[in-house]
């Protein structure tokens, strides 16, 4: 950089900023605007909506499917059976009020991953149990989460009230 611009710039930083009158041709044209908006003109903002969730999904861990047992497969035989008895219909859900603690598996729906359609991760519900339908959807509601009973690999009943 040359002397000349440097001295032009220094000049420019002597002056400060500049001072209009309040009702000069220039302040009617650009009117000051309000700290509030000027603030948001400098907000951090994301450029790449969802990028940021689609890296963190990228770093989870998928595992596979373990199988369950023949133990754990009676005792989960048990627990829904009792649950189905005690939820048969919408009165008597409301009525037991059996909350449960479901451990279920859940598949990779990423299509970019990949352990999409190989593996997925174990996640936890908790929840009222509203429905058990062993036989013709084979699936039990836990709050408004609908699960498939061959995904489930644990329930915990907690207390009913």
């Amino acid at each position: 950089m040359d002397l000349t611009v440097k001295n032009r710039y220094r000049s420019a930083l002597s002056h400060g900023r500049p001072k209009h009158a309040r009702c000069d041709d220039f302040t009617l044209r650009h009117p000051p605007m309000d700290p509030g908006r000027r603030a948001k003109i400098f907000s951090p903002f994301s450029a790449l909506r969802g990028f940021e969730e689609a890296i963190d999904e990228k770093r989870k861990l998928y595992v596979e499917k373990r199988e369950l047992n023949e133990e754990e497969q009676q005792d989960l035989n048990r627990t829904l059976s009792f649950l189905r008895e005690r939820t048969a219909n919408l009165r008597l859900a409301r009525q037991a009020h059996i909350t449960a603690v479901v451990t279920c598996y859940v598949p990779c729906m990423d299509e970019n991953h990949e352990a999409y359609g190989r593996r997925g991760s174990y996640e936890t519900v908790t929840g009222t149990v509203w429905r058990v339908d062993p036989v013709l959807h084979k699936t039990i509601l836990i709050g408004d989460k609908e699960i498939e009973i061959a995904d489930i690999a644990a329930i915990t009943i907690g207390e009913e009230s």
